[in-house]
């Protein structure tokens, strides 16, 4: 009986939590005399690294400014180009000499790379983004955001391709690899902005070092996919034409790749503008700083404007690297005509409309900077909206609240919060061991009991507590929405639509909202973590449901199932192992949204990151950034292994 042995672990770890504190007190409340100094270790580390670690000619903090130079010289040409113009001088004393590109020229632009990529339809839609930025005032702030992504992706690209192909190459670098990707990938971006102040200074290029740690790993992980899945047969080719090693790569490789490579191109896009916000908290400055503003005074309206402009920005650049995708995979090689104009006439039309724009806008100001008479703006309009909600709601909005949190948060909370440390610890092992054997009971044995060595299990579970209780409403709200639409398309694109905007707007933003109708609290946090979080729950369900095999449903219905029985004995179990993925995704957002509520005071991991950041303590927010990576790791991994058994018990490979 499969069952069995969890029953009898079960049955275990209740005896134990119920009768085993007399005996074992230590089980439950990890000693404070047994705990690892990692918090300490790690600050004696970054002060040795900044004071005296050497090379000889130079010390490593001299290589971090030197790195810092290097970035910074092309983000000062971008922000010239877009945003300040070129000047003389710095500070209040710096004079123009030259201005930036005018914003019908950037419009204009914007709007010929979307032509010449996917049509009439993207160049409106990629143009008409730009222009919203323009009209609703956004347009400097805006500019400062896109001269930062303009540097950040071209290095991460480049970064993370060059990871990717060394891993390709060299099967022990990747196992090296794997490791780092993953905690780049779950450590809280928060976490890491101390030792990176410690390094780079304060400054647009501490941000953007920052968001090339949050955007490279899924780059440098589509390019081993992605080189892994060329054909044996383009390899063969590749050897019997003669191709050198270097050939190999640059000639044949990564052209047949470059499909999938550009997918890890428009997640670098996408993942440096979900980090404007965190970013500007380190000197990035833009629409991330004017979110963050508009956060501390609670000024709904400014900072849903200035969420909907970095939405505008990723729509256009997110549909705008889609096309060039997809124009990169369709593109034949044609017979190029005479002339640089005929060549090249995009380029040449940009230049022209650049040249035009620049010396008309010296006669016509409002050719240069879009006339503020002009502006638009809803802030005051949305702060009305929200005042008037809470007039007229509060009552409603607050039994609500106490409701949820008085019959399902709280008792939660506390019984997280009792459970003994070492019984989780086992628990967490034996999963493992039914799951994935002894290599992946071991893993998260040991990753959770390091959580209660470094003295964060409380912290940690309260973490789970508030992760597991939205989880679980984003999946019971997630997967009926999933199921109702899977089937309807029409349906379906508006809802993926909404989902996409969801993806696409900051997490700081989800809070704003949230806050003023409910206050600042865990329930507050529940809330913004599951607007956040939803978005996978939905769109993997989706997936895995319209990948069922139609014959199967027809064979189904052909034996007298009823609809219900449809959904529930073949659809829903066919897609599980595709839902157990967006299980795994929506831990994910949660875990990552963590961090951002801490600003509504919840006395989690993510809280103690966001405190050990305003105290500049390097090693109490690697730490418990740490923590919450472990979670991470162990939720991904065991959710990973169920998916693996349930494809293998269904027959799915």
């Amino acid at each position: 009986m499969p069952s069995l042995p969890w029953l009898i672990a079960l049955a275990v770890f209740i005896a134990f939590w119920q009768w085993g504190e007399p005996l074992a007190k230590w089980a439950f409340d990890y000693p404070k005399a047994w705990q690892i100094p990692a918090q300490r270790w790690i600050g004696a580390a970054m002060k040795w690294l900044v004071n005296d670690a050497s090379f000889g000619l130079f010390n490593f903090t001299d290589l971090t400014r030197f790195v810092a130079t290097i970035i910074d010289l092309p983000y000062r040409l971008a922000l010239s180009l877009l945003a300040t113009g070129f000047l003389s001088g710095q500070g209040s004393s710096a004079i123009q000499i030259v201005p930036p590109l005018s914003w019908i020229a950037v419009v204009g632009i914007v709007a010929m790379m979307g032509f010449y990529a996917g049509g009439r339809r993207l160049a409106l839609l990629a143009g008409g983004c730009f222009l919203f930025l323009a009209m609703f005032g956004q347009w400097t702030s805006a500019m400062v955001t896109l001269a930062s992504i303009l540097v950040a992706v071209p290095i991460g690209v480049v970064g993370g391709l060059a990871l990717g192909l060394a891993a390709y190459r060299w099967p022990r670098f990747e196992v090296a690899l794997t490791p780092v990707l993953d905690l780049m990938q779950t450590i809280p971006v928060f976490a890491y902005l101390v030792p990176i102040l410690f390094l780079f200074g304060f400054g647009p290029t501490a941000a953007i070092v920052a968001t090339l740690i949050y955007a490279m790993p899924p780059m440098t992980r589509i390019t081993i996919l992605a080189l892994r899945s060329i054909p044996s047969e383009i390899h063969d080719l590749g050897r019997m034409i003669g191709c050198t090693r270097r050939q190999m790569t640059w000639r044949v490789l990564v052209p047949s790749a470059k499909d999938s490579l550009m997918v890890g191109v428009n997640q670098v896009i996408m993942l440096s503008l979900n980090m404007v916000i965190i970013a500007s908290m380190i000197g990035a400055g833009g629409l991330g700083f004017d979110v963050l503003a508009a956060l501390r005074r609670l000024d709904i309206g400014a900072g849903l404007e200035a969420g909907l402009a970095i939405v505008a920005l990723a729509v256009a650049l997110d549909r705008l690297s889609q096309a060039f995708a997809a124009k990169a995979g369709t593109a034949a090689h044609a017979e190029r005509p005479a002339g640089i104009v005929a060549r090249a006439p995009y380029t040449a039309g940009a230049l022209a409309l650049v040249a035009a724009t620049f010396i008309i806008g010296l006669a016509l100001p409002a050719v240069q900077t879009y006339p503020e008479a002009l502006q638009i703006s809803t802030g005051t309009f949305f702060s009305r909206v929200v005042g008037w909600i809470n007039v007229n709601f509060f009552d409603a909005f607050e039994a609500l609240k106490n409701a949820v949190l008085l019959n399902i948060l709280v008792p939660f909370k506390r019984l997280l919060a009792g459970l003994p440390w070492l019984g989780v610890v086992g628990m967490l092992a034996f999963a493992g061991w039914r799951l994935g054997g002894t290599r992946l009971a071991a893993l998260v044995g040991v990753l959770a009991f390091l959580i209660a060595a470094t003295g964060q299990w409380e912290k940690a579970m309260v973490t789970v507590y508030l992760c597991g209780i939205s989880v679980v409403i984003a999946s019971l709200i997630g997967v009926p929405i999933a199921i109702l639409v899977a089937e309807r398309e029409k349906l379906w694109r508006w809802v993926q639509a909404i989902i996409d905007t969801l993806q696409t707007l900051p997490s700081f933003v989800y809070l704003m909202p949230a806050v003023m109708l409910f206050r600042v609290g865990d329930f507050t946090a529940m809330i913004a973590i599951v607007a956040y979080a939803i978005a996978p729950a939905i769109r993997y369900t989706v997936l895995g449901l319209q990948k069922v095999d139609p014959r199967v449903i027809e064979a189904g219905r052909a034996m007298g199932c009823t609809p219900w029985q449809l959904l529930t004995k073949i659809r829903l179990r066919l897609a599980l192992p595709e839902i157990m993925l967006g299980l795994n995704q929506t831990i994910m957002f949660a875990l990552s949204m963590l961090v951002i509520t801490a600003l509504v005071g919840t006395r989690d991991l993510g809280q103690e990151v966001y405190i050990a950041l305003t105290k500049a303590d390097t090693g109490r927010g690697l730490v418990a950034g740490l923590a919450v990576a472990f979670i991470a790791i162990i939720a991904d991994r065991l959710i990973a292994a169920g998916a693996a058994r349930t494809r293998t018990r269904l027959g799915l490979g």
